[in-house]
Order: structure tokens, then sequence, then C-alpha cells
């Protein structure tokens, strides 16, 4: 398992990925973070900034705790597919980020 510590609006957020897929996690952050701009709605979704990555974490407060990385891609698809965008083609993000969910959802069928 592999940590992911992003820093949000409202504070840190630390997500655990399995280590095979916490290339893909970044590399999708980073992508929506390049795209966002594109989008032609008037409010668009704020993203996290990645801060870091470990191989441990050990949260020292009761006011942290670490979130399952299918938890925050299913909860990620489901903000961007409720988007009301109708000129940036929303389509190819939304695949990238159900590629990932598809992935972790069939890793956690074969535990």
């Amino acid at each position: 398992m592999r940590y992911l510590i992003l820093q949000e609006q409202t504070g840190l957020r630390f997500v655990a990925m399995p280590e095979s897929h916490m290339y893909q996690l970044v590399a999708l952050l980073k992508r929506l973070q390049k795209e966002i701009d594109k989008l032609t709605i008037a409010e668009r979704p704020q993203l996290p900034t990645v801060i870091a990555e470990c191989a441990e974490l050990e949260l020292l407060s009761d006011a942290f705790q670490t979130e399952d990385g299918l938890a925050y891609v299913s909860r990620l698809e489901s903000h961007f597919s409720s988007l009301q965008e109708t000129v940036y083609p929303l389509i190819s993000l939304l695949t990238e980020i159900r590629a990932l969910q598809a992935q972790l959802e069939f890793l956690l069928e074969d535990e």
C-alpha cells in the first residue's frame, strides 16, 4: 500500500492506494489539473494539489484519516459526471477516471 498526501481547500487528505496503481492516480490528478482550465462551466471543480507520496504513513492525530483509493476515485467520478459541461468533451476525462475505478474494483474482487 502507498499513500498520497493531497492539499485541498479544506485541508489535507490522505489516500491509500495499492502500490501497483498509485502512479495512475497521480497521473490522473495531474491530467485533471492540466485540463480543468479548458472547462467552460462557470464553477469549475476544485482539485487538490499533490503534495507527496509515501510508502508508510502514521497519522498521529485523530483529526485525520486515510481514505481508501477506490472510495476517492469513486467520489471523483461522481463529481465529474455531475458537471453540466456542454462544450469541452468531459467524456475523455471520465473515461480515464472510470478506467482506474474499474481496475480498483477488480483488485478488490480478487482479494
